[in-house]
């Protein structure tokens, strides 16, 4: 009985110091959305966005850097939780991930952590050279859009998440169509051929550069898909993200600078 008293205090005394700051109170229960592997995921991926700008917070509710925050997302035993706020800025705190939850957490956060900090560390980095054409015979390179801001989707035919959002990317497309200075470019793995069959049943506002595999594989790193970037009119990576929630937030925000 004493030892369940005791475990019950610590406890509490453990939600008192972690749950409450001066930035905020968790917008969920950190204990309670952990308890099992489904209601984490629906969390995590209808209200976390670890592309977006966000003020990081570590266990004690200090204010750390966004790289140290997605680092020991990677590598350590955290989850985060976004924290109510009344104006626009967004706050992130990490949480101990408890002993009983499910494995599945902490190896998933691990992944998402890992893709995460990889794809920050790409931002304000220049853009690979490139020089391609796409299937309809048009240059598309570093030069021809030079001062422009260029919108890539990197993609293939049966990456079933990739083909999912194209409607949306289409309105993306569509919403833009009026700024020439806003450039949409995909890159697939897939031939020409392939690539027209497909996109026959299938359409894709963007212009199609195919049988970009080894160029999306060694000269971008990538080992996720979809994979967008918006490259900055300088040339630069202003974003790397994982899907179309995360462009659309990251892409309305860049086309105002």
């Amino acid at each position: 009985m004493q030892r369940s008293i005791s475990i019950l205090l610590t406890f509490l005394l453990f939600n008192l110091s972690t749950a409450q700051t001066k930035f905020g109170n968790p917008e969920v229960d950190p204990f309670q959305v952990q308890k099992n592997f489904t209601d984490w995921s629906a969390y995590q991926n209808k209200n976390i966005m670890l592309s977006r700008d966000f003020v990081a917070l570590d266990v004690l509710s200090k204010e750390i850097s966004k790289e140290s925050f997605l680092d020991q997302l990677a590598n350590g035993n955290f989850i985060p939780i976004r924290l109510k706020s009344e104006n626009s800025i967004y706050y992130y705190k990490l949480f101990k991930i408890q002993p009983n939850s499910d494995t599945s957490i902490k190896a998933t956060i691990n992944q998402i952590g890992f893709d995460a900090l990889k794809n920050y560390k790409m931002e304000g980095t220049a853009f690979p050279k490139f020089s391609f054409k796409d299937l309809n015979g048009n240059e598309v390179s570093n030069e021809t859009m030079k001062g422009k801001i260029i919108v890539i989707k990197c993609w293939y035919i049966h990456c079933t998440p990739c083909i999912k959002e194209f409607p949306q990317v289409n309105r993306l497309v569509e919403e833009y169509k009026d700024r020439k200075d806003i450039l949409f470019v995909s890159l697939a793995e897939d031939s020409p051929e392939q690539l027209k069959v497909f996109l026959a049943r299938k359409p894709l506002s963007y212009a199609v550069i195919p049988d970009m595999k080894i160029y999306m594989n060694e000269t971008l790193d990538l080992n996720a898909f979809p994979t967008h970037f918006i490259i900055n009119k300088e040339g630069l990576i202003a974003k790397v993200l994982p899907n179309f929630e995360s462009l659309e937030v990251a892409l309305a925000k860049e086309s105002k600078l």
